[in-house]
């Protein structure tokens, strides 16, 4: 079932405001207990963490930034 736009809308300022938040803090905290690997590797780990959080929830920002497809045009 497709969220509509209003909770798309409120998903995505609770995975903004809170879940984002958390998963950097759980990335930071991953790559902390590996022993300290070279700067270009880390930043490929920090590259790579940040594309893969968009990947399940690309469908709850599709579209938030546009007018309410649902509102009347009046």
């Amino acid at each position: 079932m497709p969220l509509s736009y209003k909770a798309r809308k409120r998903w995505s300022l609770v995975v903004l405001l809170v879940g984002l938040p958390a998963y950097v803090v759980a990335a930071v905290t991953l790559v902390n207990w590996m022993d300290r690997p070279s700067i270009w590797v880390e930043l490929m780990i920090y590259v790579g963490l940040g594309f893969l959080w968009i990947v399940p929830l690309k469908r709850v920002f599709l579209g938030v930034g546009q007018p309410d497809p649902d509102a009347s045009k009046d």
